[in-house]
């Protein structure tokens, strides 16, 4: 196994701790533990699995990751959110976001193959009984938008406005205040997403989850980058994922940073 193989899934391993941990810094933290382990010596890059794999597999080896994820899921904002457990949501997102089959998920987990199935069962049922909001879709394609509308009324929740544009996007935020936004990042008259979605949070304090074909590209850790990403084109449960996380830490979350351009 080549170390240029494995390390080619960093962007994706950053974007599954981001995911799970709610916030870049965070997330980036850890996955810096876990590379500084491997490191030392103290867990083992498996060469027997798939390069993907054997990352993913490194950083839940590396022993304080996954106490503290399972930490912050005592955090959440509600009682119902709670029930979203950390292995729940590790296997939702590995299996949802990042596309592991379920026994690919349980190499990368330590887990049978139908114990992850199980706890991607559980994940979606709690999903489920996750608070309800309204949110704002930012995307300039009608059909990705009308796909995007129904996943998210699949859910519970309600989309108070579709917008094109950036400044569409600022006026529907300003008028609906929702709890959560979806972007594309190319708009139609050649805005950007990024940018409605800074001008939207320097006056709501709001999730936000970025939708772009091109993941790797705000995936550097170089600089302020989105915690919720979700690649194009997208499978359903991964946006229903994406949603389950951001809420989870909608009211823990701090003031988001001014995101830059890729």
């Amino acid at each position: 196994m080549k170390i240029d193989d494995v390390f080619a899934h960093l962007p994706y391993l950053r974007r599954y701790a981001r995911a799970l941990a709610g916030e870049q810094q965070r997330g980036d933290a850890l996955v810096q533990l876990a590379l500084e382990s491997a490191v030392a010596g103290k867990v083992t890059l498996n060469t027997a699995l798939a390069p993907r794999i054997a990352l993913f597999r490194v950083f839940h080896d590396a022993s304080p990751v996954v106490d503290m994820i399972g930490a912050d899921a005592q955090r959440g904002p509600d009682s119902r959110l709670q029930r979203l457990e950390a292995r729940s949501r590790q296997a939702l997102l590995l299996t949802a976001m990042e596309g592991f089959t379920p026994q690919e998920a349980g190499q990368v987990l330590a887990l049978p193959e139908a114990e992850v199935e199980n706890l991607v069962a559980r994940a979606h049922g709690d999903i489920e009984l996750a608070l309800k909001t309204r949110v704002l879709i930012i995307e300039d394609e009608p059909i990705i938008a009308a796909d995007i509308e129904a996943i998210v009324g699949d859910l519970g929740h309600e989309v108070c406005a579709i917008a094109t544009t950036r400044s569409e996007a600022i006026a529907e935020a300003a008028r609906h205040q929702p709890g959560l936004v979806l972007a594309d990042i190319q708009l139609a008259d050649n805005s950007s997403g990024i940018d409605a979605a800074n001008d939207i949070l320097a006056s709501l304090s709001v999730p936000v989850i970025f939708i772009t074909a091109y993941p790797e590209r705000l995936l550097t850790g170089e600089r302020p980058e989105p915690a919720f990403l979700i690649t194009k084109p997208f499978l359903p449960n991964a946006v229903k994922a994406a949603i389950s996380q951001a809420l989870f830490f909608e009211e823990a979350a701090q003031p988001a940073p001014r995101l830059a351009q890729a």
